[in-house]
């Protein structure tokens, strides 16, 4: 008599973000079962998840349950969770953009799509925001290929080009590109004063600051932000009272709690020469378009997630913007956005048009590397499972 569950499941790396992904048809039906059993695979909630096989890191507590398609035009559906490690909850509010990029590998690994040689488009139905990612999988054997000369920042050597579109996510969690529709908006903030901000909704929704409105350079390291515990709580105040603003908590003051993965807090500065904190390797101005700096789930990230990406895109090409204010000229002319990160240098493509009197996201690309880690059966006590 087995004393534990198996589950099937694998580890994959996405861009700079890893992931366990699930079949949605081998995890019950009941939402508050299938969460229950999600977090004990994870070992969460503990900052270590030393009893499962989270990553203890934010970038590594991630989740996406793959399965057939629920809507007509797409190959596959992906609903990402961010599984948190101080409480037990699993935030499916937004996407990570990240792990995005191995929905399409696994998919045709799995055989939910079928592989064409040289190259499968998978048509992926974004559960969180209801939107459709289009992507461009290198394939070789009938399986996703892992190997080739591609090199992102943030993941050591080389791999198989993953081209990603993000045109369909404008508006995915408030319903529109700029949710109060203006392209920056003053907070009252309590105990802070007023701070100007812009508010973009494009793959995820992000506040987007100043870095020298927060006494920043915008080239700041993860530790050097992550230690500052006095800094972390302005800006969590901040991006609180942004998540009231456009309508993801009703309080405020509940938006850790109710809302702590979504809105991004990006920090925007004009390009900068920096140390690549990973590396050591300096990063010159003249090679980027933007410095940036991104918190989620009230830390630094230590690189910049793809979601992220498309938003800062999305708000650069839109006149006025915090973004477009601090970026180098001619980036909507050129269609390109190079950010400045801890880690190096991420490259988007995008274009924003006008249309019935407001902005449209007409396109909006990124590409990354993927690749399966690991593939097996996760084990859960049986207790788990009992109602």
């Amino acid at each position: 008599m087995e004393i534990q569950e198996l589950i099937k499941c694998c580890i994959m790396r996405g861009g700079t973000s890893k992931a366990i992904f699930l079949l949605r048809s081998d995890l019950p039906k009941s939402e508050e079962l299938r969460d229950r059993i999600i977090r004990r695979i994870f070992g969460a909630p503990d900052v270590r998840e030393i009893d499962g096989l989270g990553g203890a890191d934010a970038l590594t507590s991630k989740l996406a349950i793959i399965g057939p398609p629920t809507r007509k035009d797409c190959d596959v559906d992906y609903l990402f969770g961010q599984v948190n490690m101080v409480k037990p909850m699993i935030d499916y509010v937004g996407n990570c953009g990240n792990i995005s990029s191995a929905v399409g590998p696994f998919a045709i690994d799995e055989g939910l799509v079928d592989a064409i040689e040289p190259m499968t488009t998978v048509r992926i139905h974004q559960v969180n925001t209801k939107s459709v990612i289009i992507a461009g999988v290198p394939v070789k054997g009938n399986k996703a290929e892992v190997e080739g000369n591609h090199a992102i920042a943030g993941v050591p050597g080389t791999g198989a080009k993953i081209v990603l579109d993000f045109a369909d996510s404008a508006g995915g969690i408030t319903g529109k590109l700029l949710p109060t529709g203006n392209v920056t908006d003053v907070l009252h903030v309590e105990g802070e004063g007023d701070i100007e901000v812009s508010l973009v909704d494009a793959a995820n929704p992000l506040v987007f600051v100043r870095a020298g409105d927060l006494n920043l350079t915008g080239v700041e390291t993860p530790q050097e932000i992550d230690s500052n515990a006095a800094l972390l709580a302005r800006i969590e105040k901040i991006r609180s009272f942004a998540a009231e603003k456009i309508g993801l908590v009703s309080n405020w003051r509940k938006a850790t709690e109710e809302r702590p993965y979504i809105p991004f807090f990006a920090i925007c500065a004009s390009p900068i020469s920096y140390e690549n904190w990973t590396t050591g390797d300096q990063v010159n101005a003249d090679s980027i378009d933007l410095s940036a700096r991104l918190l989620f789930m009230q830390k630094m990230h230590k690189t910049y997630p793809i979601t992220g990406t498309i938003c800062t895109l999305a708000a650069t090409m839109i006149p006025g913007t915090i973004a477009n204010q601090v970026a180098r000229p001619g980036v909507i002319e050129r269609g390109k956005l190079r950010i400045g990160h801890p880690a190096g240098i991420i490259t988007s493509e995008g274009k924003v048009g006008r249309e019935n009197g407001g902005f449209v996201l007409r396109k909006a690309t990124a590409d990354r590397t993927a690749r399966c880690l690991i593939k097996g059966y996760a084990f859960v006590p049986k207790g788990t499972l009992s109602v």
